[in-house]
């Protein structure tokens, strides 16, 4: 698997695209667990997923997008199904980031899931 590949050069940020698109039940709940892990390590993951089941599942802090903008972060409690379309639905207020957040924080997501930090 291509996922092994990279997780062997030791990466600190590991960005995923759809990594559980068009796999099994059990190989997706497999990938979950370990990039939930790996979050738990410390590495930092950025995860895009279609998925609102599994953006729930595996992510402690979302960026909501819309539009190619970022419209809202969700953090903690906020991180449900129910916020994140609501959120779509209603374009929440822009987000404003402080100095110190810059451009390049845009869509990025934190693990371990919440109350693990």
């Amino acid at each position: 698997m291509i996922l092994a590949r990279w997780l062997a050069s030791n990466p600190r940020l590991l960005i995923l695209d759809e990594p559980t698109r068009g796999i099994d039940v059990g190989a997706k709940a497999e990938i979950q667990k370990l990039i939930v892990g790996l979050a738990r390590k410390g590495m930092s993951i950025l995860f895009i997923s279609s998925e609102l089941e599994e953006v729930v599942r595996c992510c402690s802090k979302v960026a909501v997008m819309k539009d190619r903008r970022k419209i809202a972060e969700l953090r903690g409690g906020e991180v449900t199904q129910e916020r994140i379309i609501e959120t779509i639905a209603g374009g929440a207020a822009p987000v404003t980031m402080s100095a110190s957040e810059g451009a390049g924080r845009m869509g990025e997501t934190h693990m371990p899931r919440r109350g693990d930090a």
